[in-house]
């Protein structure tokens, strides 16, 4: 077995797209619309859809919001690059390593505080492996560039192997989640509230979960000619991300209510799900961006990107700064 080829720079996100930003509109006219891309597992830009928080808030500012679904973080950043959304609700702190070592332009915008139980590499009730050591030739399934990838190879360094010591099978939540179930894969690396959803619903047995390996921090990002045409539309945003996350983790059950139905869950996963996430939205600092080198450094060493990145030289928005 070998490892998977690193991501050309031509394939991981286009490269260099174009990331044009509307002008201000003037008063009277048409709202202009802010495209805004999102997971299934994007849980605070879920509750400001399902809630309408953001056509409420946006309004003063002549802006509206357009909702467009992503299977995984990086065809959404992907998107974000050649300007087919201008705003990225979070993606797991590995997206844009991949997306800096393709040469994207973004901006940081927000950033959850870590959530490591939020991310396990998960076997059946029945599975014969019980260390991380038994994934020795094993076909671990798991979506690229996500989290759950930089937890696969922080917990195989644990246990003192390589990338190159399993065979890796790429794939979405509902792809992994139908190989787990009829046995294609040995083990599957995933997030909630897939996570919640196959410990509840499949017996699924958490082998680890992120605690000491992978702090799973999740980020917002905007392109960055759009931060820097409409700085006042990701104040806002990022005001509304803070008391939202406040609030789902304040009102639990409501949050679960809410989101049971969007997620085609049952509200006991979601409320299992939310639980393991910390939902604190905080600014991006370069000093809260340690790990993020870790992260580039660990794909590297693998052969995973096509070269190095410093994951400090990126845009930093900081609320509240509109011109």
């Amino acid at each position: 077995m070998t490892a998977a080829p690193y991501i050309h720079r031509r394939t991981a996100l286009g490269l260099l797209g174009a990331l044009a930003a509307g002008p201000a509109l003037a008063q009277g006219t048409p709202a202009q619309t802010v495209r805004i891309g999102y997971q299934k597992s994007s849980t605070l830009i879920a509750v400001l859809r399902l809630q309408g928080t953001l056509e409420r808030a946006f309004a003063p500012l002549g802006l509206k919001p357009s909702w467009h679904e992503f299977t995984s973080g990086l065809p959404l950043l992907e998107a974000l690059n050649l300007d087919n959304v201008d705003v990225s609700a979070d993606v797991a702190d590995t997206v844009p390593v991949f997306a800096q070592a393709a040469g994207a332009q973004l901006t940081f915008v927000a950033q959850e505080a870590p959530s490591p139980s939020a991310q396990a590499i998960v076997v059946r009730p029945d599975s014969p492996l019980r260390t991380l050591a038994d994934l020795r030739g094993k076909r671990v399934g798991f979506a690229k560039a996500a989290g759950v990838h930089y937890l696969l190879l922080a917990a195989l360094a644990k246990a003192g192997l390589g990338f190159k010591d399993i065979e890796p099978a790429y794939l979405t939540p509902a792809d992994g989640r139908a190989a787990f179930e009829r046995g294609a894969i040995d083990a599957w690396v995933v997030w909630d509230p897939f996570l919640s959803a196959a410990q509840i619903q499949s017996g699924a047995r958490v082998l680890a979960d992120g605690t000491g390996l992978a702090s799973y921090q999740r980020y917002y990002l905007a392109s960055t000619r759009f931060a820097r045409a409409r700085p006042e539309a990701l104040s806002v945003l990022y005001a509304e991300l803070e008391k939202t996350g406040r609030w789902v983790k304040a009102q639990p059950r409501d949050a679960a209510a809410l989101l049971a139905p969007f997620w085609g869950l049952d509200a006991a996963v979601v409320e299992q799900a939310n639980g393991r996430r910390s939902y604190a939205v905080r600014t991006v600092t370069r000093e809260r961006l340690a790990e993020q080198q870790r992260i580039a450094d660990a794909f590297l060493a693998e052969k995973l990107l096509p070269r190095r990145v410093d994951a400090l030289d990126v845009d930093l928005f900081k609320p509240g700064a509109a011109s």
